[in-house]
């Protein structure tokens, strides 16, 4: 997911740290993050773990962010009409044989680290086995999402791509091979971050909604247009909100542990402003509002499972 908004730089540095988009990666380890909240509230936290675990999410999300600009690129969409940040390909500054090379690179380092991590991790050999295969289609889905033929992000699937990897099993997954063990309690707080993550591609997509019809690129706000794209911010916000509220209700007894309810009104006001703001060049800033937003409110859950 495009997260990033500043310049390219001239130099192959400042390019490649472009390409890599490292403002994406607070928003990617919110999952993590909240899955090993979720984990230490339980009894079962992990420092090592934990760790292995973000490490792994991290080089996930750079070869997906590397995938993202190689596919966009080859497929035509990067022209010049795009609103959003000029990318390291478009500017000429990498070529595309040296970025398939470096996602290459990544999706093996992703597997060793995602291998090492299930090695460690305290659970059965069935468990162990099923997660790798669920992390080679990681893998598989950060290349497929915009690289390749027929690539799934650009028919309107991204969304749930998103709500799947940065959600269910982002959250669940980081719970679970600390502690395990399945909970319902995890599915809320699952639930929840993957409508923030998809809330935050939701606006990356509605600010590019025009370049991407004229590049052929289907997205959901392709497809519901510039009012409806707007409504179902709205909507993933609200059932975002709600599940981290009825998660509060249900499953903690203490104060401290509520304090991330401060953040709710962050999300609050990113639906106000996404609903109400009409032309797309000043969404941009909303976009990295939601990322932050959605890594705060990890952090203060992590906060409240440490009292």
């Amino acid at each position: 997911m495009d997260v990033e908004t500043h310049n390219l730089g001239k130099s192959k540095r400042s390019a490649w740290i472009s390409a890599m988009r490292l403002r994406t990666l607070p928003l990617a380890l919110a999952s993590t993050i909240t899955g090993s909240s979720m984990a230490a509230l339980a009894g079962a936290f992990s420092w090592t773990i934990a760790l292995m675990t973000a490490t792994t999410t991290v080089l996930l999300q750079i070869n997906s962010n590397l995938a993202n600009d190689y596919g966009d690129f080859l497929q035509g969409t990067d022209s010049e009409d795009r609103i959003g940040p000029e990318r390291a390909l478009q500017s000429g500054v990498l070529s595309a044989p040296e970025v398939k090379r470096s996602i290459v690179l990544f999706s093996l380092l992703s597997f060793i680290s995602g291998s090492a991590l299930l090695y460690l991790a305290p659970i059965d050999f069935t468990s162990k086995l099923v997660l790798l295969v669920a992390g080679i289609l990681a893998i598989y889905a950060s290349i497929k999402y915009t690289a390749g033929s027929n690539p799934y992000g650009y028919r309107g699937l991204g969304d749930l791509s998103v709500m799947l990897f940065f959600g269910v099993l982002g959250v669940v997954g980081a719970f679970y091979v600390q502690s395990a063990t399945l909970s319902w309690s995890v599915l809320l707080p699952a639930i929840g971050i993957g409508c923030f993550s998809a809330g935050v591609l939701n606006v990356n997509n509605t600010r590019d909604r025009s370049a991407d019809m004229d590049a052929g690129k289907i997205t959901i706000a392709v497809k519901l247009g510039a009012e409806n794209s707007r409504r179902y911010q709205v909507f993933l916000m609200g059932i975002g909100i709600s599940c981290f509220t009825l998660y509060a209700s249900f499953f903690l007894d203490q104060w401290q542990n509520w304090i991330f309810l401060i953040s709710l009104p962050l999300f609050a006001l990113n639906a106000y402003k996404v609903y109400t703001i009409r032309e797309d060049v000043r969404l941009d800033p909303w976009l990295k509002q939601l990322a932050l937003s959605t890594f705060l409110l990890s952090l203060l859950l992590a906060l409240g499972a440490s009292f």
